[in-house]
């Protein structure tokens, strides 16, 4: 069992949240605490200069309503937005934040991954911690 168990989210849909969150649950102590992270990925520099005033509140502000069910029926857990990288923004919180277990879901891999990595694979290579994937 762990005590402190990192679950990132992503927003895009192809992949399956509902396992990640099954396999934290079950692998987690009974006074442990899960976090259900989401990574906003940087845009370049010119596009700010194209967006409206407040669109990374906007942005994150959905984000968390989006993730807020993910909270039923956890007695510890939390929600966390971050911006960055997601490979980087992943094992970066999880250092910073003391993860002893991080439940990453992975897409069926294509053949651009097999060439540029996922950030599935690059959390599995260079986390300090426990990595479980969930397909």
């Amino acid at each position: 069992m762990y005590q402190n168990i990192l679950v990132p989210i992503s927003l895009d849909g192809d992949r399956d949240t509902a396992s990640s969150v099954q396999v934290a649950h079950a692998l987690n102590s009974n006074d442990g605490r899960i976090t259900f992270l989401h990574v906003i990925e940087h845009l370049p520099q010119y596009t700010n200069d194209l967006l409206p005033e407040g669109h990374l509140e906007r942005v994150k502000a959905v984000a968390s309503e989006r993730l807020r069910p993910l909270l039923d029926g956890f007695a510890n857990a939390c929600i966390e937005i971050v911006e960055g990288h997601a490979g980087r923004g992943i094992l970066d919180y999880a250092a910073s934040h003391d993860v002893d277990c991080i439940v990453v879901a992975s897409h069926q891999p294509g053949l651009q991954d097999y060439l540029l990595g996922s950030t599935a694979a690059r959390v599995v290579r260079h986390a300090h911690c426990a990595v479980h994937v969930t397909r």
